[in-house]
């Protein structure tokens, strides 16, 4: 597990969000996410602190494992990442206007979130042994 640091704070803010598309539409082949991870990397361009640990599909959705920092709330990334990556994969993709006709976007409105962390036990034990670390008493690991 790796903690990052930024300005006055550190922080370990892992999340899996799971992206659907528009109508469960079966839209992502090997050429249309290809191109997706593509536009994940220049979306890394502006926003460096989003860190994409590990990203897959299935035909009507993405799965994506990333660091956010804490300054930066979990609706807004996905308000990047599918605003960046729709309006890209329509524009390259001819398809998908057809696909989409009439409609805007290739995202549905909502998006499933979970956190992914240092598991709770740990965090419980660290607590409860506050103050004897500091002194040596014990050895607590992450």
């Amino acid at each position: 597990m790796e903690y990052k640091k930024q300005g006055h704070c550190a922080y370990y803010c892992m999340y899996h969000i799971i992206l659907v598309t528009k109508y469960r539409r079966k839209i992502f082949n090997p050429g249309v996410y290809g191109y997706f991870r593509i536009k994940l990397q220049e979306i890394r361009k502006y926003y460096p602190e989003i860190e994409f640990r590990e990203v897959n599909h299935d035909a009507d959705h993405v799965h994506l494992l990333l660091s956010i920092p804490p300054k930066m709330s979990v609706s807004d990334v996905v308000r990047v990442v599918k605003a960046n990556t729709g309006k890209a994969l329509r524009e390259k993709f001819d398809f998908l206007e057809k696909v989409y006709y009439g409609v805007s976007g290739v995202w549905s409105d909502g998006y499933f979130v979970s956190t992914v962390g240092v598991n709770e036990e740990t965090v419980a034990k660290y607590v409860r042994l506050q103050g004897q670390e500091d002194s040596g008493q014990a050895k607590l690991e992450f």
